[in-house]
């Protein structure tokens, strides 16, 4: 229920169920190939993410590839991680364009991702990247 909420909150766009399937094998994957505990810990978190986001999106035919107490310990993770995301691109798009208003939760330090975002949204790319490499200075836990 709470994540339900949580995801109406974000708002993002909902997808057809061939989407949502590649994106939670892709999420799948980069899960086992993790190492050490905190990028395994954030990989699970995007597992969670993807799965709930599925979910939300209305499709419930998807087998649930993890444990319960693996499904907690990610959304331990995610809620914060995506809403943080969320915010950090809410306040970029009003930097760069005071009349966007930004739907996002990709990683914010990846450029490729970026400039795909600013074009989505109209955005000069190189402006948009100058705008979110100076805000990632001031919001350190983004990743």
């Amino acid at each position: 229920m709470i994540t339900y909420f949580w995801h109406s909150l974000l708002n993002m766009p909902k997808n057809d169920l061939a989407w949502h399937r590649k994106d939670i094998d892709d999420e799948m994957k980069e899960l086992e190939e993790s190492r050490g505990f905190f990028h395994r810990w954030s990989e699970l978190s995007d597992v969670c993410y993807t799965y709930s986001r599925a979910r939300w999106s209305e499709y419930r035919d998807f087998s649930w590839p993890l444990s319960p107490h693996e499904y907690y310990w990610g959304l331990l993770y995610m809620y914060p991680k995506y809403s943080l995301r969320y915010l950090f691109y809410l306040v970029a798009g009003k930097i760069a364009n005071r009349s966007v208003r930004l739907h996002e939760v990709r990683n914010p330090r990846k450029v490729e991702k970026l400039h795909g975002i600013a074009e989505k949204n109209g955005l000069d790319p190189e402006r948009f990247e100058a705008v979110a490499k100076k805000m990632l200075r001031f919001w350190p836990l983004l990743k």
